[in-house]
Parts: C-alpha cells; structure tokens; sequence
C-alpha cells in the first residue's frame, strides 16, 4: 500500500475544541466582582436612606428635641399630630398637597403629552425644542422659586408690567399675595419647571408603539383625533401611570419652591402651607421639648402614606400593562 493509501486509511483525528471565550452570556463574575459593585451603593442607600427612616421611627416614640431626650412617649407624638390645632393644620396641609398634586398632574400631562406629539411630528427644531423643555430641570427649585416670586411681584414684577404694557391692566394681580391666587401660581410654577420630563417619558413611549394600530385606524376610515383618543391614548396608560406616581411622590413631599416663594409660614395666612412646611416649622420653629419626635411622627405618617399609595398605584398599572400585552 503506498504511503497515500496509509495517509487515507488512517482516522482523521477529532477536532480541536477552541477554549470557551470569557464573559459570555452564561459566565458569572466572581462573588467579589459583584460585591465591589454593590457593596458601596448598598452602603450609601443604609447610611441615606435605611438608617434616617428608622431613625424616624425611632424617635417618634420619644420626646426628644435634638439635645436631651425626656423619656419613652409612645403613641403620643401621633395623637399630637390629629388633635386640637396642630390636627387643623395638618389636614389643611395635606389638603394643600393633594391640590398641589392634581393641579401639577392636570397641566403636565396634558401639556406634556401635546408637546410630545408635536415634537414627534416636527421636522426641524426637535432637538432645540426638547432641550428647552428640559433646562428647568437643571435649576434648583430655590432658585426657580426667587426668580419667579420677583417676576410676580405686584411692584415691579415682569408679568404685571408685560400686562400692563399690553393694555390688560385688569389681569395684573398680586400673584402671590392674593389667598384665592397664592396656591394656583404656584401650581403653574412647579409644572411649569418639571413638565419637560413628563414630555421626554411620553415622547419615548410614542417612539415606541407600533405605527400600524394608528394606520389601521385611519384606514377604517377614523380621524386623526379619533385615532389618537381610541388607540393611541390606551397605549399610552403606562406611561400616564409612571408619570402619575413620580408626580405624586414629588409633590407630597414639595418644600423648596414654597419656602422660596411664601415663606415658611405658607403665606398669605396659611394658604399655601404644605406637609413640608409644616414639618419644618415642627422641627426647628417649635419650643416644645418634643419637637424633633413630633416632627419624626410626621415624617413617619408621610411616608407611610406616600408609600402606600405609591405601591397601590404601581400594582393597578403592572395589571393595566399585562392586559395591555
């Protein structure tokens, strides 16, 4: 047998297995590799956030001031908070908020969301037009609230005297200094600032739905405004729905803009006093000796409201979103 017969007759030997390439889909780092990258958030989240709110709880059961401690109170510091005056004020403040609240979420989604339709449909400028939304956003709501408290100054403020230079003298107001006004300009004021990021949430959520529900709409012969309202729009709960929690979360716990613009005292006469405030006032404007643990029970009363509804609100639209699919 020639040497090219042995060569053929001989088995082929087995293929080379090239070595399994790290960091694929099914490699998992090292237990040290994640606890480099957990380890320090974990840490900041205990020191910021777990520590102060079981601090809180803490304190509310005592009557302390922030310098010396008078003993195990209990309950009290909550039966504080809904009796007698103090209870008035509360309910007025929380009356206040859930106003701030609906007032917000009223002008920014409807604004935010026509925004982001014409932003989608605009050809030129988008880019602009987004980033002026947004810039509001990089200003400290204090800041925000100096500037326009001088723009709405019934003296020498920009708005009255823009009115009064057009001739519509009755519209110029004491913004801020009227009860009836004080609390709705405001309103105006913070959506005002934050209603770039309710546009931004509803332009990636347009961004995102399939075009051929509209098109098969407009097909079947329905108007563009029937379209939207019957199509369109019940895509688009989801969003409206994460817009609505972060709105709610925010504006239950809004302090600096109407400290900036109304004082601490929620001027004129209280009308625009909010549960911010009123811890405020609670914690540091009080001479009780329990002050920091009524001011605690406060903050644990608002948080298990705002975190009740919160998850309530989030269940509602995780059901909504799996009928959606």
């Amino acid at each position: 047998m020639s040497p090219a017969g042995l060569r053929a007759g001989r088995a082929a030997p087995p293929p080379r297995r090239r070595p399994a390439r790290r960091g694929g889909a099914g490699h998992r780092p090292p237990w040290w590799v994640l606890a480099v990258f957990v380890l320090p958030a974990l840490a900041l989240y205990t020191v910021f956030i777990v520590y102060p709110l079981f601090s809180a709880l803490q304190y509310s059961l005592f009557g302390w001031q922030g310098t010396r401690q008078t003993g195990l109170v209990g309950l009290e510091n909550f039966r504080h908070l809904f009796g007698g005056i103090y209870g008035e004020r509360l309910w007025r403040a929380f009356g206040h908020n859930l106003a701030f609240f609906a007032g917000t979420m009223l002008v920014q989604t409807t604004l935010g969301l026509a925004f982001a339709v014409l932003l989608r449909r605009a050809r030129a400028g988008r880019r602009f037009l987004q980033t002026a939304y947004v810039l509001p956003h990089l200003v400290s709501p204090i800041v925000v609230g100096y500037l326009w408290s001088l723009m709405l100054s019934p003296q020498f403020g920009a708005v009255n005297a823009v009115l009064r230079a057009v001739g519509l003298d009755a519209l110029a107001q004491p913004w801020t200094g009227d009860p009836a006004l004080a609390l709705p300009t405001l309103i105006l004021v913070n959506a005002w600032q934050w209603i770039g990021f309710p546009m931004l949430l509803f332009t990636a959520a347009l961004a995102g739905l399939p075009p051929e529900y509209e098109e098969a709409a407009r097909v079947d012969g329905a108007s563009a405004w029937r379209a939207f309202w019957h199509v369109t729009l019940p895509l688009l709960v989801p969003a409206i729905g994460v817009v609505s929690v972060l709105t709610f979360v925010g504006n239950m716990n809004v302090l600096d803009l109407v400290y900036a613009m109304q004082g601490s005292q929620g001027a004129p006469g209280g009308s625009t006093d909010v549960l911010g405030l009123l811890f405020y006032r609670t914690a540091f404007n009080n001479p009780d000796p329990g002050a920091i643990g009524q001011a605690s029970a406060l903050a644990v009363v608002m948080f298990v409201f705002v975190f009740g509804i919160s998850i309530a609100a989030t269940s509602v639209l995780r059901r909504w979103e799996a009928r959606l699919r």
